[in-house]
């Protein structure tokens, strides 16, 4: 299995011959190493409707032909602008070809806008079974104490998880989740991108140093082997 960070919280998850992409924003994002036409998946995950995470999903899902996944709303949503699209809804599990998905809950929004503000639904998280591997994305989110119920349920090989603040939980809170969650390995995302995020995932790594959760800090376009 691969794991490679694109900035924000997008990720390409590889395992078993499926490409999974999540929350592609790639075309805008200051922080991204590749181009969106460059993008190789089967399938869109998205965990809600905003533009920094919504991104590049049309296009991307069109020229692959991937499917996306997403909140019943938004799936909708982008069905509407001609991409294939499974929707599903908090708490909702499904078997796909690839492994199951399961949606979790997130405190935060959802609205794409331009001209107007479209509505998408609930955002989410996901929890991924991957062959032997369970990874967890958080998606936006602040803390909550069901984290905990999460962690125990799924015995997580890897959370990723939003430490940058303002939109979403900070450094501290990141740490409590990870402590809530339990994963053997944490990645932290949604940092840097802009200014009202622009923390240090370094600072986050040495704080967990000592819980016996490892962190694995990942450079934009870098990518993670599991075994």
């Amino acid at each position: 299995m691969k794991i490679t960070y694109h900035g924000h919280a997008c990720f390409l998850i590889e395992s078993d011959g499926h490409k999974l992409l999540i929350d592609p924003f790639i075309t805008g994002n200051p922080l991204a190493k590749v181009k969106q036409e460059d993008l190789i998946c089967s399938y869109v995950l998205l965990t809600h409707g905003h533009n920094d995470h919504f991104g590049d999903t049309v296009e991307i899902a069109k020229r692959n032909k991937a499917t996306v996944i997403a909140p019943f709303e938004l799936a909708t949503f982008c069905e509407r602008k001609g991409c294939q699209a499974h929707g599903m809804h908090i708490g909702g599990s499904h078997d796909f070809e690839f492994g199951r998905v399961k949606l979790t809950i997130a405190h935060h929004g959802s609205a794409y806008i331009n001209d107007t503000i479209h509505y998408t639904g609930n955002p989410c998280g996901y929890v991924l079974t991957l062959g032997k591997k369970n990874i967890y994305h958080a998606g936006d989110t602040g803390l909550f104490l069901d984290m905990q119920l999460i962690g125990k349920r799924n015995k997580l090989d890897v959370a990723l998880l939003p430490i940058g603040g303002n939109f979403t939980m900070d450094i501290e809170d990141a740490i409590q989740a990870a402590k809530f969650l339990k994963p053997k390995l944490v990645i932290p995302m949604h940092y840097q991108t802009f200014g009202l995020i622009d923390k240090d995932p370094q600072e986050f790594a040495k704080k967990l140093k000592g819980s016996g959760i490892k962190v694995k800090v990942l450079d934009f376009g870098e990518t993670l082997v599991l075994n």
